[in-house]
């Protein structure tokens, strides 16, 4: 069975987010391995050390600066990799249009992804992927079997757990509690120089949306603190609570 991982190159969870110029400013800043991508490219390689799979594809869309998170992926475990090159810029929809392509030129029997990307946040990517293959699509997975051309997985639901079973092949979207990637050994990031990494141009596709504006969160302001006898402290609480905050009153 062949899984392709679907991977994205995000900013360290730890970094300091800075604006120049109404632009996100990436100069010093690590670059990474989407989180949720990152617990997709582990749930492949255990299904290869189960013998479930036998070949792990990962594919990144975006600049030469993405060739990074492959390489890692490949230390990890992953056979070989694809960069489809395109703007960084490219929305959810552009994005997923050049993945679907690679997808269905790779023709796998599972599609793994992580199910929400930690830059944007958008949860996009992979229902898009299925939308347009035509691929069941489970979200959310927090465990996963595969067996006699289908997949079950649980998923996490409101107030409990989701068991789903679709045929292969799949799209399945994973939480980051399904498990706990590895760290690439020595011996690993080694190998991954030697493995191949194909690169090419993305599917033509317009972008559905454009960013008007990035903006930081506005300052944490300072509380107030009331330091006077009960019925004194009450009254300016319920003041404060009235006139300066304006909590509704029902």
């Amino acid at each position: 069975m062949k899984v392709l991982v679907c991977v994205k190159q995000t900013f360290d969870t730890e970094a300091k987010i800075e604006l120049k110029d109404g632009k996100i400013a990436d100069a010093g800043i690590n670059l990474i391995i989407n989180p949720y991508d990152e617990v997709a490219v582990e749930g492949a390689i255990q299904l290869k050390e189960k013998g479930v799979a036998k070949e792990i594809v990962v594919v990144s869309t975006g600049s030469d600066k993405a060739m990074d998170a492959i390489r890692t992926a490949l230390a990890m475990g992953a056979d070989r990799g694809i960069l489809i090159t395109q703007d960084p810029g490219a929305d959810e929809y552009a994005r997923a249009v050049a993945l679907a392509a690679a997808i269905k030129d790779e023709n796998p029997d599972l599609v793994l992804a992580g199910h929400v990307a930690a830059d944007d946040g958008s949860s996009q990517v992979p229902t898009r992927i299925a939308e347009i293959l035509g691929f069941p699509h489970i979200n959310v997975i927090t465990s996963l079997d595969i067996a006699g051309g289908k997949a079950v997985a649980a998923s996490e639901a409101d107030g409990g757990t989701q068991v789903t079973e679709v045929s292969l092949p799949a799209v399945i979207s994973s939480q980051v509690s399904w498990n706990e990637p590895r760290y690439p050994s020595m011996k690993g990031i080694m190998q991954a120089k030697k493995k191949p990494v194909a690169t090419v141009a993305a599917a033509a596709a317009d972008n559905k949306t454009a960013i008007v504006e990035f903006s930081l969160p506005a300052a944490k302001q300072a509380g107030i603190k009331i330091e006077e006898d009960p019925d004194v402290a009450a009254a300016k609480l319920a003041d404060w609570m009235k006139n300066v905050v304006k909590v509704e009153i029902k």
